[in-house]
């Protein structure tokens, strides 16, 4: 398939980009690792008329601990996430779930913040923003903003980024004290993509109840999001086999399904149950 014409521009600094965004307000996109945009194109479900290649501007790359932050440069390649030592130090759970996004191919050339814009919702990453509550560094003409991943995505292929703003960083809060995490996914055999992924983040107190739970879900429904009925159900409670599955059954509250020739929405319904407590056994083991 070939894509609509474009104009392309090569943009050596944030600021640049900025620029070249409002230059063509409306009509530009920005091209970072491409693996989101470019099948798009090629398929004219996207025809920008004007693309920003962000891809060599050098700040927005690396990965570094800022405090009890991980911060994760927008241009960090899946790849990279997955092999970092900070990152497998501190987040495993991250590293891990990078390591499961698409083929070689896509780890080696797809990056954190093209991912989380282009928020779609079959994506890996979003689960693990939104169960990690990461924040996105945003820089635009009116400098730069912080916005929470429950903020930033919201809807399929939505987000609350601005035409002229690009993301400069991801944080990833690194959770203190006693703490289990996992990331399960029942991929499309073809894609790659999380016909649905469940990110579980569980803290214990000290009598081995769950202090905290946060449950992230992606690929079922329209768009990622956090199960906040199965997080109640497990707060304060032992985490055995039947609070288990008490929990995960309400995986699926409040959530609007999609269904395609793979996948039905009853049949992605019955996953996200399945795999939220596959996720939580994972977590807890």
């Amino acid at each position: 398939m070939i894509p609509a014409a474009f104009d392309y521009e090569r943009a050596t600094s944030v600021e640049e980009a900025i620029r070249l965004l409002q230059s063509r307000k409306g009509e530009a996109k920005i091209l970072a690792g491409g693996h989101s945009l470019l099948p798009l194109m090629k398929l004219r479900l996207a025809t920008p008329a004007f693309l920003v290649d962000i891809g060599g501007i050098q700040e927005l790359k690396g990965i570094r601990r800022e405090g009890d932050d991980l911060g994760v440069g927008a241009l960090t390649t899946h790849s990279e996430l997955a092999k970092d030592p900070v990152v497998r130090e501190t987040l495993p759970l991250l590293a891990e779930a990078a390591s499961l996004i698409g083929d070689l191919q896509v780890r080696n050339r797809g990056t954190v913040g093209g991912n989380l814009a282009g928020a779609d919702p079959a994506s890996d990453l979003p689960a693990l923003a939104l169960a990690l509550e990461a924040r996105l560094e945003v820089q635009g003409p009116d400098g730069v903003r912080e916005v929470a991943a429950e903020d930033f995505i919201l809807g399929p292929f939505l987000t609350s980024l601005a035409d002229d703003e690009v993301v400069r960083k991801v944080r990833f809060p690194i959770p203190q004290g006693s703490w289990k995490g996992a990331y399960v996914k029942y991929e499309h055999p073809a894609s790659g993509y999380a016909v649905v992924g469940v990110a579980a983040v569980l803290s214990l107190d000290e009598g081995g109840a769950i202090r905290e739970a946060r449950v992230a879900i992606t690929g079922a429904a329209d768009m990622a999001y956090r199960a906040r009925g199965v997080e109640a159900a497990l707060k304060g409670r032992k985490p055995e086999e039947a609070v288990l599955r008490e929990a995960a059954e309400k995986a699926a509250e409040g959530a609007s399904f999609s269904g395609d020739l793979f996948a039905s929405a009853d049949y992605r319904r019955h996953l996200a149950k399945v795999y939220t407590k596959r996720a939580l056994q994972k977590a807890l083991a």
